[in-house]
């Protein structure tokens, strides 16, 4: 394990982000008023016959679910380099808990691909070529295609317009010129889109290609893309709704297969 992977976190990112989330907040104080509004007793008062008994509700699985979400963004960021080994007591340290939910996260993303458990020593970055990176879009293009030229003659131009915020966060994500927070965006607008199918599986299906999509390709080739790239492809996002308004089916097709043939090359 290089010493260089396991650096310490600086502010603003998925390290202190995930640490700051993870922190427990302060016992609250409950005014006695309130208690006694709330049918509640107070330290030495006799709680009332038959009264369930009140146990602390731990949020392991929140904070699981939390460290999840920034290993993600680390991954799409770059922090995360494939073929380095991490381990997790040290990633625990950066975002201030303990290895557990660190480690089960990391299973998670076993499970999902991202990494290879390395026994003894942690969790290996899964390293990934081009032609991995074209094997998902070709995939993502033969499941979403049909479905958006679907959509496209079957959903109002109402609906479609309500997906324009969607559409104008990815351009806004893509302007701050953070791979990972363009990723989250993106996925967002194309969770949408499908969501529109009524297919609760396909969408499943097509985010966790998607993510694995924004997956960092072997030497960094993936986390190199110039601010330019995120806001073209953003602005197909938009160009893709001007379409689907309009119904023009064969502005849908051309748009929608230059979208995964970017994603093929190298964009999201």
């Amino acid at each position: 394990m290089r010493q260089g992977a396991q650096g310490s976190a600086g502010t603003g990112t998925p390290w202190a982000a995930a640490r700051a989330a993870a922190e427990p907040a302060g016992p609250a104080r409950v005014p006695p008023q309130a208690a006694e509004v709330r049918g509640e007793h107070t330290h030495g008062e006799p709680a009332a016959p038959g009264a369930p008994r009140v146990r602390p509700v731990i949020q392991r699985a929140s904070v699981r679910g939390q460290i999840l979400d920034a290993l993600r963004a680390a991954l799409v960021a770059g922090d995360l380099l494939p073929g380095e080994v991490y381990s997790a007591p040290v990633l625990g340290e950066r975002f201030g808990v303990s290895a557990t939910p660190v480690r089960e996260a990391m299973q998670q993303l076993a499970l999902e691909g991202a990494v290879e458990v390395v026994p003894n020593r942690g969790f290996r970055v899964v390293e990934r070529g081009v032609r991995d990176l074209a094997e998902l879009a070709e995939v993502r293009a033969l499941l979403e295609v049909p479905v958006m030229l679907r959509l496209a003659r079957t959903v109002p131009a109402e609906r479609w317009a309500e997906l324009r915020p969607l559409a104008e966060a990815t351009v806004r994500a893509a302007s701050s010129g953070c791979r990972a927070t363009y990723a989250e965006s993106d996925r967002g607008f194309h969770r949408a889109v499908l969501s529109l199918s009524g297919n609760v599986q396909l969408v499943r299906i097509a985010e966790d290609l998607h993510r694995r999509a924004q997956w960092p390709l072997v030497g960094g080739g993936h986390g190199v893309r110039a601010r330019a790239d995120l806001l073209a492809d953003a602005h197909e996002h938009t160009a893709l709704l001007d379409a689907l308004v309009a119904r023009d089916l064969d502005v849908v097709r051309a748009l929608v297969g230059e979208h995964f043939a970017g994603a093929g090359a190298g964009s999201a």
